[in-house]
């Protein structure tokens, strides 16, 4: 009777064991298996640009075409935003003490305009800052259709004194569809 009680219980905790690591592997594995794939888009800021006026720069993706190519039927899914950066290239030693705020818009052919990054209120003098992302849900329909084109909007606290190159920063994030 003791045998057979502890033999059941034994057998019981064994699979609560293995049920366990299955659960923690496949977690593991959707980790590992999650894509990451970068964009980055480059905007001009000329001298002429006046302050305290939205003005908008419009870039047409080469990256994330590179991954899909317009292909609606890329294994992926749940695409979304994961990072959002903008950073001074150029002058050397350049930073972002002239903007005032910047948003970041993504499209593509047949898809409308989705917000993904924003930064009001902007008051830094580094080379590069963090934008705020936007939860705008998932972006596969932008993302893996043709034609991605990224819009930035930017105003200015004041006129820069010499043309202004910035870079724009972003990481999407998806899994692999079933």
């Amino acid at each position: 009777m003791y045998s057979q009680r502890f033999t059941i219980m034994k057998n019981m905790f064994l699979t609560a064991v293995v049920a366990s690591a299955a659960l923690v592997s496949c977690g593991t594995v959707q980790s590992l298996v999650q894509n990451t794939f970068p964009y980055t888009a480059n905007v001009l800021i000329s001298t002429g640009v006046p302050a305290d006026k939205e003005v908008s720069s419009t870039a047409t993706a080469s990256n994330v075409q590179t991954w899909f190519g317009g292909n609606n039927d890329a294994k992926i899914k749940d695409v979304r935003i994961s990072d959002a950066k903008i950073s001074v290239v150029s002058p050397s030693g350049g930073n972002l003490s002239a903007l005032k705020t910047v948003k970041v818009y993504i499209s593509s052919s047949g898809t409308g305009e989705k917000l993904v990054a924003s930064r009001s209120d902007i008051s830094t003098n580094a080379a590069s800052l963090n934008l705020d992302l936007n939860d705008t849900g998932f972006l596969d329909s932008v993302v893996k259709s043709s034609g991605l084109t990224v819009r930035t909007v930017y105003e200015l606290k004041n006129q820069t004194s010499s043309d202004m190159n910035l870079k724009i920063a972003l990481n999407f994030s998806s899994v692999p569809a079933k």
